[in-house]
């Protein structure tokens, strides 16, 4: 290959990263998903203008829908009426406190169920569509205090749209992988290979920050609605033994149970005013 051939593809391949780069700005848009609390999360997140919040929440509350609709078919939802009630008490006292963060999630379409599996999980999707998992409540035998950990937590992504931000960040990779393909002749076998690289460089680093929000709004929620923030720790303590050896693989991107358990306390006790108010007022 001549010097002069070589110097034609380098350009060309720099004219391709220019293209992406000019791709990824005019899709991208950078907001402030929360306000206020006392936590302190001011990080500004990168949302793609081709996702908007509304249809987030449009898809989540249809995937939400159709997942009741199996589990109600497996006779696995809602099966035991007083644990539903409980953490559906959970719920109803948090939820108000969203506005503090985010003035129109309290208005918010907010559903709450328990679905019947040994999994240890819950979660939150876009909009307030919240279940908590059988396994999760039983296996760790969570107290209420520990529930409203788990609940401000997972409400927490919501408020945050972290959903959103992880679905711009995967739009935005594909318009550079695809653009870079077509430049560089990237096949099939290579253009996986870089999806999968960038889900690792981009990705994994911002789920562990995203967690971290989580937690630390997490527990300004449950301790605003009454619920001991200090629970928190306990909770990551119970998980962190139940998860001897392998560990889910939810949990690949969540950080360190050590690393988790420090930050929490540190957050739980900045809190705990708010805590201490909101039991005053019961």
């Amino acid at each position: 290959m001549t010097e002069r051939n070589k110097l034609k593809e380098w350009s060309a391949a720099w004219l391709g990263v220019g293209v992406v780069s000019a791709l990824i700005l005019a899709a991208c848009q950078s907001v402030q998903t929360t306000q206020g609390g006392v936590v302190g999360v001011e990080r500004k997140q990168t949302m793609s203008s081709m996702i908007s919040s509304r249809e987030m929440e449009q898809g989540a509350s249809q995937a939400y829908t159709q997942m009741l609709s199996q589990a109600r078919a497996k006779n696995a939802l809602d099966v035991n009426p007083e644990q539903t009630r409980r953490i559906q008490a959970i719920a109803n006292r948090i939820t108000p406190h969203t506005g503090v963060f985010r003035p129109d999630a309290p208005k918010w379409a907010w559903e709450v169920h328990v679905l019947n599996s040994p999994e240890i999980n819950a979660w939150c999707m876009p909009g307030g569509k919240i279940a908590f998992y059988t396994g999760i409540l039983e296996k760790l035998q969570l107290t209420d205090d520990e529930a409203a950990a788990i609940m401000g937590h997972e409400i927490a992504h919501a408020l945050r749209e972290h959903g959103r931000e992880r679905a711009s960040q995967q739009v935005n990779q594909q318009i550079g992988i695809s653009v870079l393909g077509v430049v560089l002749g990237v096949g099939e076998l290579g253009q996986g290979l870089a999806n999968q690289v960038a889900t690792l460089t981009l990705a994994l680093p911002n789920s562990r920050e995203q967690e971290t929000e989580s937690d630390r709004i997490g527990v300004e929620l449950a301790a605003r609605a009454g619920y001991d923030p200090r629970a928190a720790v306990t909770l990551w303590q119970k998980m962190a033994a139940g998860t001897t050896g392998a560990p889910p693989q939810w949990l690949s991107t969540h950080p360190a149970a050590e690393t988790r358990i420090a930050d929490l306390r540190v957050y739980a006790e900045k809190v705990m005013p708010l805590y201490q108010q909101a039991r005053a007022r019961r």
